[in-house]
């Protein structure tokens, strides 16, 4: 081999180590950096007093809404970013965890109105973490992979999660958990339905106990809060809550519009459930719930989940979302009153998982005596999911 062609060949390794190196990086390095940027820990949170720990730990803490799934973290594992991981769960007394599966997110994302149509940067978030083809295009796709992922989860967990598909499998509202975390999945935005009503089946086998019927952008379904015509439920959509209701699936209302939120509400016959909001009473944006919408979800003896981010609270504290959750509750009863942090959401979060006993203390500052507090962090959520979800059953 003469020296010319020993320098080509050298020349073109060197390049394929470039290359090589560059797609490590955006498989490896790059979506755990988009992940600690976008899910901070803000500082907000404060230490709880000895009382508040002492309440905390008997409880049995839900929350409502996460989006870990959307992450390329081992959950297995406590991380040194987001908000969610087995250790962090167990730490923080969460007894029930509800995994939401993100599934379309359009470029330029903002609460006021987004094309359903624009180009959908999920596609480049989950190609980078190496996700199966299948999924860089397809919503629904990416929904049944993000249950895989749970399911994995669970298996290898030695006993530390479990997943709920039916009410026999829920926590007991009376114990704190000892050891172990129950998981429920649910989706966020209806679109990964991809217009097939088939689809409620396909997902619900899959282990989904929950359906957020819209989220940034209109859909098949209806309207968006944050969508261009922001209308009401389709007749595709009303279909979709009637499968929803025989199968047992909880009917999500997170991000949708006044139009819609009416319709829903008029033709369900089980309770409605908000997974994470904040309430235009102490927060007014268009992200977050009118008095009316409170009243609604209250009449059908459902649940609003208050969420822990700015946008929702408007503060950065566990006081910030005490106060929410006050007004809330003085609006329409204690009893429909429950958690949807949004961790790992793409948000900012005063304090992670571990850190949830900061807002028991904030709770008992806030007015609310022991018996409240466990029904806000816990109680009440655990009653609506036994009797939206099957009694019992073959699960999945």
């Amino acid at each position: 081999m003469d020296r010319k062609h020993r320098w080509r060949l050298i020349a073109l390794a060197a390049v394929a180590l470039l290359v090589a190196g560059l797609a490590a990086g955006f498989r490896f390095v790059l979506p755990d950096i988009v992940a600690a940027r976008y899910n901070p820990v803000s500082g907000g949170g404060q230490d709880a007093n000895e009382a508040a720990r002492r309440l905390h730990a008997t409880l049995a803490v839900v929350d409502l809404h996460s989006d870990a799934l959307l992450w390329s973290r081992d959950l297995a594992a406590r991380g040194q970013h987001g908000h969610v991981d087995l250790p962090r769960l167990l730490e923080g007394g969460v007894a029930l965890q509800v995994f939401s599966a993100v599934n379309q997110v359009p470029l330029g994302l903002n609460i006021e109105r987004n094309r359903a149509d624009g180009f959908d940067q999920l596609g480049l978030l989950v190609a980078a973490q190496g996700w199966p083809p299948r999924t860089w295009r397809s919503p629904l796709q990416r929904a049944l992979y993000q249950a895989e992922r749970l399911w994995a989860l669970a298996a290898g967990s030695e006993g530390r999660l479990r997943i709920a598909t039916t009410a026999a499998e829920l926590p007991s509202p009376s114990a704190a958990p000892a050891g172990a975390v129950v998981g429920m999945l649910a989706i966020e935005g209806g679109q990964a339905l991809e217009g097939e009503l088939a689809n409620v089946e396909r997902l619900h086998a899959a282990g989904y106990r929950m359906i957020g019927l819209v989220h940034f952008f209109d859909n098949e379904i209806g309207g968006s809060a944050h969508g261009l015509a922001k209308g009401g439920l389709t007749d595709f959509g009303a279909e979709v809550i009637r499968r929803m209701e025989a199968l047992g699936m909880a009917v999500d209302l997170a991000h949708a519009s006044e139009p819609l939120f009416r319709n829903v509400a008029a033709q369900a016959t089980r309770p409605l459930v908000v997974s994470h909001s904040g309430v235009r009473g102490t927060c007014d944006n268009a992200r977050n719930l009118s008095d009316e919408m409170l009243e609604l979800v209250a009449a059908s003896g459902g649940l609003v989940g208050i969420g822990f981010w700015p946008t929702a609270v408007c503060g950065d504290g566990p006081e910030a979302i005490a106060r929410a959750i006050r007004y809330a509750a003085d609006r329409i009863g204690v009893a429909h009153v429950a958690l949807g942090s949004d961790f790992d959401g793409a948000v900012a979060t005063p304090f992670d998982a571990a850190g949830l006993p900061a807002l028991t203390g904030a709770l008992l500052a806030a007015g609310f005596h022991a018996g409240e507090v466990s029904a806000i962090m816990g109680g009440n959520a655990l009653r609506v999911l036994r009797e939206l979800l099957p009694a019992a059953g073959p699960g999945v």
